[in-house]
């Protein structure tokens, strides 16, 4: 599996314009009614049949999002982690791992508009899949406050 899909994103966007598409750039959160592409292993340019099929249905445009990791993000996820007790080694070896990717891309999504609903492809790299793990961890307990145990009166 590719570990950085900037040429693929960049791949995409050639073939997209060359369809006579536009493109939209912007996420396609989970609250959106939505159809995922079923992916293909053996067909790794399934994404091009998506785009054809996008403009067979008559769409003008179809949106794009992508995720590259910036350096800071992997600080900012390694710093969340050691402030939490119940993290292992592993996890924080892992998250130091992540470095090696700053500057790729590893998450790459396309999607078009029909009749309400959002028709949606997603390819994303094995880091990316780490990092998203690992950023889910970090956030579990943002904002908690857990008490210390010790307690006091006023007499």
């Amino acid at each position: 599996m590719e570990q950085d899909l900037h040429n693929l994103k960049d791949d995409m966007v050639a073939f997209i314009e060359g369809h006579g598409l536009k493109r939209f750039h912007g996420p396609i959160k989970d609250e959106i009614p939505s159809v995922p592409w079923a992916p293909d292993e053996e067909h790794p340019d399934a994404w091009k049949d998506f785009v054809e099929l996008a403009k067979a249905s008559g769409v003008s445009f179809v949106t794009m999002s992508y995720t590259s990791l910036d350096s800071e993000d992997v600080d900012f996820l390694i710093e969340r982690l050691e402030d939490l007790s119940y993290m292992t080694e592993e996890d924080m070896e892992e998250a130091r791992w992540l470095r090696s990717y700053v500057g790729k891309t590893g998450f790459v999504q396309l999607s078009w508009p029909n009749s309400g609903i959002m028709f949606v492809y997603e390819t994303s790299t094995e880091w990316h899949g780490r990092y998203e793990r690992l950023s889910e961890m970090a956030g579990e307990f943002d904002g908690l406050v857990f008490d210390g145990g010790e307690s006091s009166s006023d007499e």
